[in-house]
């Protein structure tokens, strides 16, 4: 247990002293949440107010963005640097060192969740939600699903150059089809078919339930398979095909 808390430590060390890593998935979600609750907080959206309704929303940008998307350009770019295999030739067990890199990530994206419920709170006059544990269990499942799913993206990624590249095409036309900033009932029949398959559209689903209709998390036992299922899937996957070793050369 000291090794881990310490290697979390290190894990946080590195994180933050990354600014471009902290900008983009740290800060970039809490400004989408300024600038558009700014911009159409007050209005009506599905007979909420907007901020209500985008909170979840950018809980769900957020989610994606960091533990998805910073995880894994950041674990891509430590391998094809050669960080991992040096990492992996210490004493240090692998297991422990992807417990610590999965640590500081839920870490980070509670720390995110935290700050956009506080801007929330004080700028736009949104609630504090009532479902506090409903809340962070479906948090929690939302960061864990897709931690493994961006640890199961880096099999597939060559290159550090074009790590960005790859997880960018994917992660942010996920965000916008699931639903991260606007209602997805206005999207076209064939964007709301691909929403249906995403975990994040069903994520999104469950946090709005909790912090708009004061739901339970097991109420909505659906949605809550769905997104675990994806999770599972790709701690199958990232099981069976991480690499600590470059692919490069």
């Amino acid at each position: 247990m000291r090794v881990l808390w310490h290697e979390l430590r290190a894990q946080q060390l590195l994180f933050w002293r990354s600014r471009e890593l902290a900008f983009f998935t740290f800060l970039l979600p809490i400004g989408f949440f300024v600038l558009l609750g700014s911009v159409y907080g007050e209005d009506e959206i599905e007979g909420v107010k907007g901020s209500r309704y985008l909170l979840a929303g950018l809980l769900g940008y957020g989610v994606a963005a960091t533990a998805f998307a910073g995880l894994s350009i950041s674990l891509v770019i430590r391998r094809e640097e050669g960080i991992l295999k040096r990492l992996r030739a210490t004493p240090l067990p692998p297991a422990t060192a992807i417990a610590a890199m999965l640590g500081s990530t839920l870490v980070v994206y509670a720390l995110e969740a935290v700050a956009l419920i506080a801007i929330g709170r004080a700028f736009f006059d949104v609630p504090v939600p009532d479902r506090l544990l409903s809340l962070a269990l479906v948090l929690l499942l939302g960061a864990l699903t897709f931690a493994a799913l961006g640890l199961a993206l880096t099999a597939f990624i060559r290159s550090g150059e074009g790590s960005s590249a790859v997880v960018n095409a994917i992660y942010l036309p996920m965000t916008f089809i699931s639903g991260s900033f606007f209602s997805p009932h206005s999207f076209p029949r064939a964007l709301e078919l691909i929403g249906e398959i995403l975990p994040l559209t069903h994520f999104i689903r469950v946090v709005r339930y909790v912090l708009l209709e004061h739901g339970q998390i097991w109420s909505r036992p659906g949605a809550v398979s769905i997104v675990a299922a994806w999770g599972v899937g790709g701690a199958i996957v990232a099981i069976r095909y991480f690499r600590w070793e470059p692919r490069e050369g």
